[in-house]
């Protein structure tokens, strides 16, 4: 997955005022973007512990999809 200037995977903007979590309906503070690979472009609306969680889900499968394609050489 290829990374912005700052070495993250994701992007993160501030949610709009009174959004909801996507996955669990609290408060959502952070809208969340995929950077590049399979999963570029998906994104969502989160509070703090499912916006970690999305995060992390995005950071595995960027490692699993470099691994697969160092594998593949």
């Amino acid at each position: 997955m290829a990374e912005n200037e700052f070495r993250r995977s994701v992007s993160s903007d501030s949610a709009p005022r009174g959004s909801r979590c996507e996955w669990c309906g609290k408060p959502a503070v952070s809208q969340l973007t995929a950077i590049g690979g399979s999963s570029h472009n998906d994104s969502g609306i989160f509070c703090r512990e499912c916006g970690e969680k999305f995060a992390r889900t995005v950071a595995a499968a960027a490692a699993a999809a470099s691994t697969l394609s160092y594998n593949s050489r």
